[in-house]
């Protein structure tokens, strides 16, 4: 098994690396389309800003490739929001896989801008990513933009407001926590995304 973590310009890549290396997998960081091409499972990882993340998949011609590739991939955090259409952030255009747009938490009371920490998902369907995941499991978020919940949404959470936290369509995954960060429940959604 053969997978690549795609150079979008993200920091933090060594913690998916080692999420994957507990489950028996090693895992190669890089940008060159040869080896994305020859991978078996791709994953957009995922802390940075949508702009600057899109202007490196442009940058190495990486963006038609991720949009028509048959493969399956897995955007985490920021590498599923580019996976939508645009995002407030920057105003970037983004890959379009999926239909919407990010929009920014607006600051309500006392609540901080930036959802961070560990929230709880509903499960709104049946769902290849989430396999043998209990409905209302905790998992490690940290966002700044959200997208609404749509039929593309497989589990949803709720900060200041409800947000889609899991969609998936073919063979595209996104989740907006980081798996690789979310203890038991984390490792299983990479080991389901690994499995398909």
């Amino acid at each position: 098994m053969k997978i690549v973590i795609v150079n979008s310009g993200g920091v933090n890549i060594s913690s998916v690396q080692f999420a994957l290396k507990r489950l028996g997998y090693d895992s190669k960081f890089t940008e060159d389309l040869r080896e994305i091409r020859n991978a078996d499972r791709i994953i957009l990882p995922g802390v940075g800003s949508a702009g600057n993340a899109m202007k490196i998949l442009s940058r190495y011609s990486l963006s038609e490739y991720l949009t028509e590739t048959s493969k399956p991939v897995l955007g985490i955090c920021l590498g599923m929001q580019i996976m939508f259409e645009y995002s407030e952030e920057n105003e970037t255009n983004c890959l379009g896989i999926f239909k919407g747009k990010l929009k920014e938490f607006r600051k309500e009371n006392d609540m901080p801008q930036i959802h961070m920490g560990w929230n709880n998902l509903e499960i709104l369907k049946k769902s290849r990513l989430l396999e043998n995941i209990p409905d209302d499991s905790f998992f490690y978020f940290i966002h700044k933009y959200y997208v609404e919940v749509d039929e593309n949404s497989s589990a949803s959470s709720c900060y200041s407001t409800i947000f889609s936290a899991v969609v998936e369509k073919d063979n595209f995954f996104g989740c907006q926590f980081h798996p690789e960060k979310s203890g038991k429940a984390g490792s299983k959604i990479l080991e389901n995304f690994i499995r398909q």
